[in-house]
């Protein structure tokens, strides 16, 4: 069986590409769904990560388009999302062990729920953007033509 590669940041990037040619009133358009899309992400990673005492599952956030992300580390870590991202982030100055959870150590064996997470929505996820970039192009083509008339 062949592995998949997991590089949100390269898919990021492509639909940031895509989303610059298309008029800035469908991107807003879309922007509800990127950030259900990440809540839907991050409730799922919620629910598949380890329950010990509930530090992970608290770290697990949302950054809307344009937002910064929390410190996830000690003296900063801050990513500001671009107007087409919805990041779900894990982590703080506080809680600096989701990577160790993902993929094991040594001494601990690993309890994926990022990736896990990521699989489970990704149809979903995909879905909702095609609905929202359906709309936006319906809505977009029915103003222009009325303001044709």
């Amino acid at each position: 069986m062949a592995s998949q590669s997991f590089d949100l940041a390269a898919q990021s990037r492509a639909l940031a590409k895509r989303l610059e040619a298309i008029p800035a009133e469908i991107v807003a358009h879309v922007r509800p769904a990127l950030v259900q899309g990440a809540e839907d992400l991050a409730a799922t990673m919620r629910a598949l990560a380890p329950q010990d005492e509930g530090d992970l599952i608290a770290s697990i956030a949302v950054t809307p388009p344009g937002g910064t992300t929390p410190p996830y580390a000690a003296g900063g870590g801050k990513r500001t999302a671009a107007e087409n991202q919805a990041l779900v982030t894990v982590g703080n100055p506080d809680m600096r062990h989701g990577h160790l959870q993902e993929f094991g150590t040594v001494n601990h064996e690993a309890q994926p729920f990022m990736r896990p997470a990521e699989r489970l929505t990704r149809a979903k996820f995909k879905a909702r953007i095609g609905r929202a970039v359906g709309a936006a192009i319906r809505a977009a083509a029915k103003n222009g033509s009325a303001s044709d008339a």
